[in-house]
């Protein structure tokens, strides 16, 4: 191990950097940038929708081709019998193409938006709403850190290439000089025993899109943080709730404090301004996670689910989420766009509240893939993301099924961003 040093350690342990991805002009940009494409693990653990199993992979296929009609589809099988079984089902659904291509690494669950890496770029420009501009229209404040991030950055090999990049497997995409990785770990929402394989799928992602990777601590200890826990701006502001990273109850860094958290993503995600907000919606296993509550669709605007029956078990919770966003400022002190999408009607089976959310969309190029649930208020989240994306298709996605699994559109896909 190298010596303990203040700042990052690169997954090289013969390399320690003093200077953080953020001093050296990396952020998370948002999702709605432009993305290379997005990664996906094909469904086989047939213990998260038990007795419900069969329809998953036709709802697997159906977002696969959407998605592959405008980026590139990275899917994770789990051996060479899963691919033939995939490639036969996504061909009877017209959704194989050229734009799909398979990575055969063992996996225990599919939720990628947690387990995978989490991919941050180095570059002058963001996106504001549906298009590119210069960063300091988004935040001077990120212009002057972007401005920062030319340097040589990453000890070079024998061959002068960066180390990270070094030895790629024959699989390997080209890589994106500017598009690197950082590898959370990974231990299933503090909740689960079997994780094992899923804790290094993001340090294969990263390898196999030529990115580096860097593995965030706090102090002399890793990091556990999943990507469903936070949503971001691009510009410097993320979202996350204190139920999932301050509570005791599956608790992913004991000892990690407020201050701590906030310390770690103004460091490695670039973005130093943080919104809490307090609890997530009942039903949901992973005790909290952002992505069912509330989503940046641009750098001054978010939605939040809201639920006006006073007495559900989700109204209180998600009243004072709507009061913090209210109140709640951006990187540079203005107050934030709320709009709100009224929860769907309960969706409940086996006699158990699903943690079913209109927030768990995932925005592509071109497309916005929404989970609908056959419920009356699916019209209106539907028609509130169209005004929001007025650029981009809103493809819903019929997840009455796939919910069973306590997760949706957002758990199941992790971006890597175009660079």
């Amino acid at each position: 191990m190298p010596a303990k040093l203040a700042g990052m350690r690169s997954s090289n342990t013969s390399e320690v950097t003093m200077a953080t991805p953020a001093a050296l002009g990396y952020r998370m940009p948002a999702e709605w940038e432009p993305h290379a494409a997005t990664w996906i693990a094909w469904p086989h653990y047939r213990g998260d929708w038990p007795g419900k199993f069969e329809p998953v992979p036709w709802v697997y296929a159906e977002i696969i081709r959407n998605l592959a009609r405008h980026e590139r589809v990275e899917l994770v099988v789990a051996d060479t019998a899963t691919e033939r079984q995939a490639r036969k089902l996504l061909e009877r659904a017209d959704a194989l193409s050229t734009n799909v291509r398979f990575h055969r690494w063992p996996t225990n669950r599919v939720w990628m938006r947690d387990s995978g890496c989490i991919f941050v770029e180095r570059g002058a420009d963001t996106v504001v709403g549906e298009s590119r501009v210069a960063a300091q229209e988004c935040s001077p404040q990120l212009a002057l850190s972007l401005s920062k991030g030319r340097e040589p950055w990453v000890r070079t090999g024998d061959d002068g290439a960066p180390a990270g990049r070094k030895n790629l497997s024959s699989s390997s995409l080209a890589p994106d000089a500017n598009v690197d990785a950082l590898k959370f770990r990974f231990t299933a929402w503090a909740k689960y025993s079997n994780w094992r394989h899923d804790e290094k799928i993001g340090s294969l992602m990263a390898n196999a899109a030529g990115a580096h990777e860097f593995r965030p601590f706090s102090g002399d200890t890793r990091v556990v943080l999943e990507g469903g826990s936070i949503d971001v701006n691009g510009c410097g502001t993320l979202l996350t709730t204190e139920e999932c990273l301050l509570s005791k109850i599956q608790q992913r860094n004991p000892g990690m404090s407020r201050a701590d958290y906030e310390k770690v993503f103004a460091d490695y995600l670039g973005a130093p301004h943080v919104i809490w907000l307090g609890r997530g919606i009942f039903g949901d296993d992973t005790h909290g996670h952002v992505d069912d509550l509330t989503r940046f669709v641009s750098p001054d605007t978010v939605v939040t689910m809201v639920e006006p029956n006073p007495k559900d078990v989700n109204h209180k919770p998600l009243r004072d989420n709507l009061r913090r966003l209210q109140a709640a400022r951006d990187q540079d002190g203005r107050p934030l766009n709320v709009v709100e999408i009224p929860m769907p009607q309960p969706v409940v089976f086996e006699g158990r509240r699903l943690p079913a959310s209109y927030a768990n969309f995932y925005i592509a190029n071109e497309v916005v893939l929404a989970p609908v649930f056959n419920r009356p208020n699916d019209r209106i989240a539907l028609n509130t993301l169209a005004q929001l994306f007025p650029a981009r298709s809103i493809v819903p996605i019929y997840s009455g099924d796939f919910i069973w699994g306590l997760g949706a559109m957002h758990c199941m896909t992790q971006q890597q961003p175009k660079g």
